[in-house]
């Protein structure tokens, strides 16, 4: 007899669980809006519990592993990831590198410098205070390749998060500025082409 599995995805968000609802139809898939901190399910109902690109978004994090440690079963596992915003999430370091360069300021929006906690070493103390045992990190590299500079640029100009906003405040000639500052550091193939890396750094544990 083959064993039903069951996946409950959860965000704080109606309109991306709208989405997932209307493009996943498989019934032993369930979408609910809730919250990281205070998880809208049983105790001890999962055998893991995931999160993927949360965890500096929210005001408690050790609240929020605590809270999947507390869905999971014995010996569950739990796991996340996070950018490696300060290294190599590179399409995001380049930017703001060379925004810092020219703005001191843009220091203060540069993800790098904004979310310490993406590190491999503060996730797994933060496991470790949870409670979670077998704590291991890994890395993922995933390729970010771009046809040529526009490729890589354009979807600064009307895209979400600090770096469209930070180009969003700037006039046409510092976004211009900018724009040729990132483009004199970038990696360019002779063809036009742009080779980057983007990591995510990840944690994993196990329920007592």
């Amino acid at each position: 007899m083959t064993s039903l599995s069951v996946v409950t995805g959860i965000d704080r968000s109606d309109d991306y669980i709208r989405f997932a609802r209307q493009s996943i139809v498989d019934k032993r898939a369930s979408f609910v809006v809730g919250d990281a901190q205070n998880l809208c399910v049983a105790s001890a109902a999962y055998d893991a519990v995931v999160s993927g690109l949360v965890l500096n978004f929210v005001p408690e994090p050790l609240r929020m592993i605590t809270e999947m440690a507390r869905a999971a079963r014995q010996n569950g596992i739990i796991g996340l990831y996070v950018w490696d915003y300060a290294d190599k999430m590179e399409l995001m370091r380049y930017f703001w590198n060379a925004a810092a360069a020219l703005d001191p300021a843009a220091h203060l929006l540069d993800e790098g410098a904004r979310f310490t906690i993406c590190k491999l070493d503060v996730l797994a103390a933060l496991f470790h205070d949870a409670g979670l045992k077998n704590v291991r990190t890994h890395v993922i590299d995933i390729p970010t390749d771009f046809r040529n500079f526009d490729d890589y640029w354009l979807p600064f100009l009307g895209g979400q998060g600090s770096a469209a906003s930070y180009i969003m405040g700037l006039n046409d000639t510092q976004r211009a500025t900018l724009r040729e500052r990132i483009r004199s550091t970038l990696p360019i193939e002779p063809n036009g082409s742009i080779h980057l890396i983007a990591r995510a750094l990840s944690v994993c544990g196990s329920c007592s």
